[in-house]
């Protein structure tokens, strides 16, 4: 969706606190991750820490000063970056034009948060989740989700996250009615994956040309979870 190509990179990780396979919280390590993907945009899951202050795991002027990311605009606390550990970051010439929180019924603090972007003026809505555990719970978040983006201008729109979702069907069907979902693979666990708990899905107006799980030395021991990435342009 550039005025030279039209295609951009979406990215979605849930990034575990940056918690990795050898049980150290490293930052950095993640960073590292998030640039051999190459993102335009990317949903982060886990980003904050989860007790006292919820700081940030990375803090803003590292990821400012590793690959040039910004955060969009959702914390409702000092030193975190997101809404219930959930966040979307963008690089290069990608502005933020709004971004917001979408509340979720939820009996354990989950979050979705929505943005909506100018990516070389071209319009693209994200949103990026985090979903409960419960098979019960995630279907009434999936319903919430799309009622809100319901009540909203329509514009291009990639959803991602961790759905937490082990089934083909349960919010899956609810999300396939209007969205389709990407063929990215299996991504959880990080060392051996075998659940696809990761989810790319795009609006009617997007065709995803490629797809997949990032799976480099890195990403491997990073976190629990591998990232997820698709190459989208306009249908």
């Amino acid at each position: 969706m550039r005025s030279s190509r039209e295609m951009i990179r979406v990215s979605s990780y849930n990034m575990h606190k940056g918690i990795g396979a050898d049980r150290r919280c490293n930052p950095e390590r993640i960073l590292h991750v998030l640039n051999e993907i190459g993102a335009d945009v990317v949903a982060l899951q886990e980003a904050d820490k989860r007790f006292g202050t919820r700081e940030a795991v990375i803090a803003p002027h590292l990821l400012e000063d590793h690959g040039g990311w910004r955060a969009a605009p959702l914390a409702r606390r000092a030193h975190s970056i997101g809404w219930h550990g959930n966040t979307l970051i963008v690089r290069g010439n990608t502005r933020i034009v709004s971004a917001a929180a979408i509340h979720l019924p939820a009996l354990e603090p989950r979050g979705a948060v929505i943005a909506d972007l100018l990516i070389d003026n071209q319009p693209l809505r994200v949103v990026g989740m985090h979903l409960d555990l419960s098979g019960l719970w995630r279907r009434r978040q999936a319903r919430a989700i799309l009622h809100h983006l319901g009540g909203l201008p329509p514009r291009p729109t990639v959803m991602m996250g961790d759905l937490n979702e082990w089934s083909r069907g349960g919010c899956l069907r609810d999300f396939g009615a209007a969205f389709a979902l990407a063929d990215t693979g299996p991504s959880f666990h990080a060392r051996a994956p075998i659940g696809r708990l990761d989810r790319i899905m795009t609006s009617p107006d997007l065709r995803v040309m490629r797809a997949g799980v990032h799976t480099s030395a890195t990403a491997r021991i990073a976190s629990d979870h591998l990232p997820i990435w698709a190459e989208i342009e306009p249908a």
